[in-house]
């Protein structure tokens, strides 16, 4: 954990701007632009990139993946640039809750592989980057998709140590915690040998 500097009154605002950022639900905002339906009733019903997919729009999942990591991104950057390192992991932090529970949908939002991805990026990019790289190392040798954003995740506090970024191991293991209570579902059925595998319908 970064040494707390910032009042609590600082940290509390930008708790409450990563929040508000991060509970956007562009999955459903990038879907109706699209004209593609109401993401709610496509597939698993998920706000998230691979839900998106679903819809049969590429260039729609990859907007929603680029929207979703980046205002996990844009939380940290700007609490960092405008109060400092504990506001920005506390924005980070609050803007991957908004995603997963945002107010507006009920608390049921999506299950934060991208928001992770783009905010571990901003915080320590060499550790975004090598989530990044174990997301894709994972799901290209699993054929899974979420088998990939769980060892991603998991491995984010142990990049941080590796990498020297040991301020920002803690709030790694608290984002990987969400990440596999949100992938519970998928736990389940990847221990049952019936989670799908990329590319199958």
């Amino acid at each position: 954990m970064p040494v707390l500097e910032s009042s609590a009154a600082v940290l509390i605002l930008w708790a409450a701007i990563g929040y508000g950022l991060g509970s956007v639900p562009f999955g459903m905002v990038v879907t109706r632009l699209f004209g593609l339906g109401n993401l709610r009733e496509i597939g698993s019903g998920n706000i998230g990139t691979t839900n998106v997919l679903r819809t049969g729009s590429k260039a729609a999942a990859a907007l929603t993946l680029i929207l979703d990591g980046g205002k996990g991104a844009a939380a940290v950057l700007l609490a960092r640039s405008l109060a400092g390192e504990d506001a920005a992991q506390a924005a980070g932090l609050m803007a991957f809750l908004g995603h997963c529970f945002p107010v507006w949908l009920g608390f049921k939002g999506g299950k934060g592989v991208a928001t992770f991805l783009g905010l571990m990026l901003a915080l320590a990019w060499p550790v975004g980057i090598a989530c990044c790289l174990t997301w894709l190392a994972a799901a290209a040798a699993s054929r899974i998709s979420s088998m990939g954003a769980l060892v991603s995740a998991a491995s984010g506090a142990v990049w941080a140590l590796v990498l020297g970024y040991q301020q920002a191991a803690v709030l790694a293991v608290l984002l990987a915690a969400v990440v596999f209570i949100r992938h519970s579902a998928n736990i389940a059925r990847l221990r049952a040998g019936t989670e799908p595998r990329i590319g199958q319908k």
